[in-house]
C-alpha cells in the first residue's frame, strides 16, 4: 500500500520550502555568462573601477558596485543603448553583522527592451552607514530608500524626504538589524 510521500521510481518529487530543488542545466560555461552580459561590459567600458566584483548564480547576474560609483553607474545602466534599466523593481539591505563592511543595499533593475533583469549590490560600512540617493533617478526608490533606512538605519545622501515610513517617530533603533534585541529597547 502507497503512503501519499511515496513516488514512482522514475518520478522526482518537488522541493519542499527551504530545500534546493535540480540545478538547471546550462550549456555556458560561469565566466562565458559575465563575459556576455551586456551591463557589465558597458560599465567596465565607461568606469573601469566602477564594478567591484561581478557574480552569477542561476542566470541571474549580480553587480557589486563600488559605494563611490553608484550614481553614475545607475544613470549609465538606465539611459545606455541597449540597456535601457528604466524600472527599479527594489531596494533593500542585508546585514552581514559581526562582519565588515556590514550592510549590502541590494537593487533589483528590469531591462523591457532588451528583457533582463539585473541585481545591483553596494557594500556600506556598519559604522557610518550612508550611500548616494537613486531618487533622481528612479523616483521609485524614495519609498524603498526609506523602508531601508527605517529597518535598517542606512542614510541616504541626497533623499528628498529621509524619514521612517512603517515605524513610529520615536521608535527607538532599526528592527532588521542583526544586532537589534529580540525584545525590542525597553
Amino acid at each position: 500500500m502507497a503512503r501519499e510521500t511515496d513516488t514512482d521510481p522514475g518520478e522526482r518529487p518537488e522541493p519542499r520550502f527551504g530545500q534546493a530543488g535540480p540545478t538547471p542545466s546550462c550549456n555556458i560555461a560561469m565566466s562565458d555568462l559575465l563575459a556576455t552580459n551586456r551591463a557589465l561590459q558597458k560599465l567596465r567600458e565607461f568606469d573601469p573601477d566602477a564594478v567591484e566584483d561581478a557574480r552569477e548564480f542561476r542566470g541571474e547576474v549580480t553587480l557589486f558596485i563600488r559605494r563611490d560609483r553608484l550614481r553614475r553607474s545607475c544613470e549609465l545602466l538606465r539611459d545606455a543603448p541597449g540597456l535601457s534599466f528604466k524600472y527599479l523593481s527594489d531596494v533593500t539591505a542585508v546585514d552581514c553583522y559581526p562582519s565588515e563592511p556590514r550592510f549590502a543595499v541590494v537593487y533589483h533593475l528590469l531591462s523591457l527592451d532588451p528583457y533582463q533583469r539585473l541585481r545591483l549590490k553596494v557594500r556600506v560600512a556598519g559604522d557610518d552607514p550612508r550611500i548616494e540617493s537613486v531618487v533622481p533617478i528612479w523616483p521609485a526608490a524614495n519609498a524603498f530608500e526609506r523602508e531601508v533606512f527605517d529597518l535598517f538605519g542606512i542614510h541616504f545622501e541626497g533623499h528628498p524626504y529621509l524619514r521612517r515610513l512603517l515605524l513610529p517617530e520615536d521608535w527607538e533603533g532599526h528592527p532588521l538589524r542583526k544586532d537589534y534585541p529580540l525584545t525590542g529597547y525597553r
